[in-house]
């Protein structure tokens, strides 16, 4: 049996906190954001994006988001357009 390609690590965070306007990204308090996590694909950091958007759901103020930092890390490479 022939083992499986590896998959390229495209490392993804997810972090969010409370906004001060619902039409804005910027943070109410700073030292307040919540960094969730990195993770090796986008797969598992929209997971994780997931399940803490869920949790939050009742506060329209606080938001997480996704982050693809193989794109901020290596923007020429191939598949930094892609997820």
């Amino acid at each position: 049996m022939s083992q499986p390609a590896a998959q390229k690590q495209l490392l993804h965070i997810v972090l969010g906190g409370e906004l001060t306007r619902l039409d804005d990204v910027e943070f109410k308090d700073l030292s307040q954001v919540d960094i969730v996590g990195i993770y090796p694909n986008y797969a598992s950091a929209y997971a994780a994006w997931r399940a803490k958007a869920q949790q939050t759901v009742d506060n329209a103020h606080m938001r997480y988001f996704i982050v693809h930092l193989h794109r901020l890390l290596d923007p020429e490479a191939p598949g930094s357009d892609k997820r």
